[in-house]
């Protein structure tokens, strides 16, 4: 039987430095801006969280993911064991 799994919400801050407004397409787009591109850019945490199964559950359903994708039916089987 595996440990009991802990789940974390973690909220990041990215500053973009540009000649005009910065309008981002996706992460990796931005990623490559910030590092490869014509942009200046730095993040930082701003907060983190634990989180209960529910609450986890019910984050994952909120930015449209199946709470499945990280919380697998058989682990919480194993864990009412």
């Amino acid at each position: 039987m595996r440990g009991k799994r802990t789940y974390y919400k973690t909220i990041i801050q990215v500053e973009v430095l540009s000649n005009d407004p910065y309008d981002v397409g996706n992460l990796e787009d931005l990623h490559y801006d910030i590092t490869e591109g014509d942009y200046s850019g730095d993040f930082k945490i701003i907060s983190q969280e634990k989180l209960t199964k529910e609450e986890m559950a019910k984050a994952l359903e909120a930015q449209g993911s199946d709470p499945e994708f990280m919380m697998p039916e058989e682990e919480e089987e194993n864990e009412n064991e």
